[in-house]
Formats: C-alpha cells, structure tokens, sequence
C-alpha cells in the first residue's frame, strides 16, 4: 500500500515538473503546406528567445488533407510539440478541448500563418503567468499597433468590432484578432458556457470575461494579413451577428451564471468594509433615482391639481416605484429574466411603502404648520422626504437583491 501511495506521488511529482508554463495551440485544418515551416520558426522562437517552459500543441480540425500525418512527423522531429486531432470542424471547438484539458499554467493560441508578429507573445502571457491579468489579446486596433492590410478587412473588422460595442457593451478594441491567451484557472470555469464552437468563439469569451469581470490585458500587435486566409468573410459575418444576437439575449435572460462566476472567480474589494461592487451599484443607482425623481415631480405636478397633494403624491410614488424596481433589478443589480420577478416586485413595493410613508408625512407636517403653502414649497420638502427615501431604498435594494441571479453554473449549461 505505501509502495503504492509513494509511486503515485512520484508520478504527481513528475508531471507537476514536465507540466510547462505555456500552452501553445495552433489550430490548423488543411495546412500541410504551412504548417511545417509554422512550427518550425514558432518551436525556434520558443526554444532560444522565450524565458517560460513551452509546449506546442497542434490542434488538427478533421483535415482532410495530409495536414495531420505532417503534424505528426513534427511531433516525433521536435521536442515539446504534440497533436491533437478531432473529428470535427472548428477553431473554437479545438480551442476549447485542448486549453480545458492542459495542465500548463496559461493556455494560449495563434494562427498558423503567424501574422502576428512571435515578439508580442511574452507581453501576452507575462501577465498572465504573474497573476496580474486573466485573460490577454493582441489588438491591431491600438495606436501603436503596425497593421499590414487590405482596406476591405480594415473597414470589415472596425465595423464588427464597432457593432459588439453599440449592441453587447463590449471594451475590449479587437474581438478577432488570432492571438489570445488565458489563465488555465479561469479558463476552465469560462469554457463551459462558451457554445460556439467556430469564429465567433473569440468574442464570446471575451464577452463573458468581461461580464464576469476578469481583467483582460491588450497588446498592440505588429501585424500583417496573409493573403491566402481561407476565412468565408460573408458566412462568416452572418455566423457572427448570430452569435451576438444569441449572446445578448443569454445576457438579457439572465440564463448564463454571470453572477455566481464574478462571485467565485472576482476579487476583493479595494477597500475594507465596501462590498465587491458597491461603488459601481451606487453610480447606477443614482442615475436610476434622477430619472424616477424627475418622472416623479413631472406626475405629481400633473396629477397634483385634480387629485390633490396626498393622491397626486401617492401616485406619482407607486407609477415611479414599479418602474424603479425594475430598472435597477436589471441596471443596477444586474438580474434579468423572471425568476423571482414577482417577489423582487412585492418587496420593491415594500419599500415603496416606507417611501410614502416619509413623503406623506412631511407633506402632513408641511400642512399642518403651513396650510396655505405653495407648490414650490411642496416640491422642496418632497425632494428633501425622497432623498432620505432614497437612501433607504438603496440599503433595502441591495438586501433584496443580494443572492439574486445566482444560480449553478452547471444548471444554466444544461
């Protein structure tokens, strides 16, 4: 038994020695002419200029040529470099089986005609490896980025990188570029609910990184278009606006886990005694609250000379209270979809009744010591009532949506 436990110590030991830093996928479907030269030059670089252990990992995507046979003699002529074959089609689909089974500490990928230029890859790993960021890109967007392209792929790539900000609120500045790389860690915990398995796999990943709120890291690239790219730009264009359309509704929905991954993967607050979040919450919240208190004085104004101050106020309150739930569940606190909608709505109204509490109540001690005061007047007491309201509302917000959103990761895959 001890013989046992010792030999499968060594071997834990052993692997924990070969594992390398650095995983290397270059992904290839029928590039038995480009490959060799590829790995060549990339395997040279990695041994005589890369101060990190690396591995090189071609990931062959059901090639239907001699691509796969090449990889394989590679593997056997040069230290360092394996093979992984699938069946089936896909970048993103090889990227995601190869990065969530290595045991390197930073899975990376690059095209095989090496555009990018092979300099850039230790700024982007490098932060990975020292825990500074999660996720890196090259970008050829960035001022200081030396780009050698067509106008048509200029034009098509800021468009599509123009889209994912306007529709999904995306910061990151190229979504397409074939140079990335992730912190194996976090890369496991992402990759599950990443569903595309073809081009828009980049920007999903990305999307949801952000979203969770890893730190993404961008590297100004030098690079030059390979004129021989086999990418369908119009299938893959279509493809992409359906990924984007896909993923924002996911995100509207509430069906991806966003929450219960920045809980389990997010970092601790800057300051002690703030919460994860608070700040951004807060900034929210007020733009949330100026707009329901403008709608507010705008009813009661409206309302208040047919019904009266105590209606026009009850009214104004409870329109403006519905509305203000909802957008700081979505807004402020980030749940969407309808679970738990209606009790969010029961207890939004809660606080509603604390609300009007305040604010009928300096409107009673306002008419109780000045019977015949003007509108104005009213105005400013109810804005000063709103304002402890509003407080209150916010400390009540936050303990009604405090576990809201978070589900298992594994129940919103399914």
């Amino acid at each position: 038994m001890n013989d046992t436990v010792t030999a499968v110590r060594a071997a834990e030991s052993a692997k924990a020695v070969t594992a390398p830093v650095v995983d290397v996928v270059v992904p290839v479907y029928n590039e038995e002419v480009d490959l060799g030269p590829c790995v060549r030059r990339l395997h040279a670089f990695l041994t005589l200029s890369f101060p990190f252990t690396a591995r090189i990992t071609i990931a062959d995507n059901a090639s239907t040529d001699s691509t796969l046979e090449v990889a394989r003699q590679l593997a056997a002529q040069l230290d360092g470099v394996r093979v992984v074959h699938l069946d089936r089609k896909g970048r993103g689909r090889a990227l995601r089986e190869v990065w969530q089974a290595s045991d390197a500490q930073v899975v990376a990928y690059m095209d095989v005609d090496l555009s990018t230029d092979l300099n850039a890859l230790l700024p982007l790993v490098a932060p990975l490896v020292s825990g500074h960021s999660d996720v890196a890109i090259g970008t050829r967007l960035a001022s200081s980025s030396r780009v050698v392209r067509g106008p048509k792929r200029e034009i098509i790539s800021r468009c599509y990188n123009l889209i994912l900000r306007t529709s999904l609120q995306a910061k990151f500045s190229d979504a397409q570029c074939g140079f990335k790389a992730m912190r194996s860690q976090v890369a496991k915990l992402v990759l599950p609910l990443v569903e595309d398995g073809e081009w828009f796999f980049d920007t999903e990943l990305l999307v949801l990184a952000e979203r969770i709120g890893l730190r993404i890291h961008e590297v100004p690239v030098d690079w030059i278009d390979d004129p021989d790219s086999r990418v369908d730009i119009v299938d893959t264009a279509r493809k992409d606006l359906q990924g984007i359309w896909r993923v924002g509704r996911a995100l509207t929905s509430g069906r991806l886990p966003i929450n219960e991954l920045r809980a389990a993967i997010g970092r601790e607050p800057l300051v002690e005694g703030v919460p994860l979040g608070m700040v951004g919450q807060l900034v929210r919240f007020g733009i949330v609250g100026v707009t329901s208190t403008l709608a507010y004085l705008l009813l009661y104004v409206v309302l208040q000379g047919i019904t009266g101050a105590q209606a026009a106020n009850f009214l104004a309150l409870l329109i403006t209270a519905i509305g203000n739930t909802a957008a700081n569940r979505a807004f402020t606190f980030g749940v969407r979809g309808s679970n738990q909608a209606v009790s969010h709505h029961f207890q939004g109204l809660v606080i509603f009744g604390v609300g009007l509490a305040l604010t009928s109540g300096s409107l009673f001690a306002l008419h109780h010591w000045a019977p015949d005061a003007a509108v104005h007047l009213e105005l400013l007491v109810l804005v000063v009532a709103n304002l402890v309201a509003t407080l209150l509302r916010f400390v009540g917000l936050r303990w009604v949506f405090r576990n809201a959103g978070r589900q298992p990761a594994t129940e919103a895959v399914r």
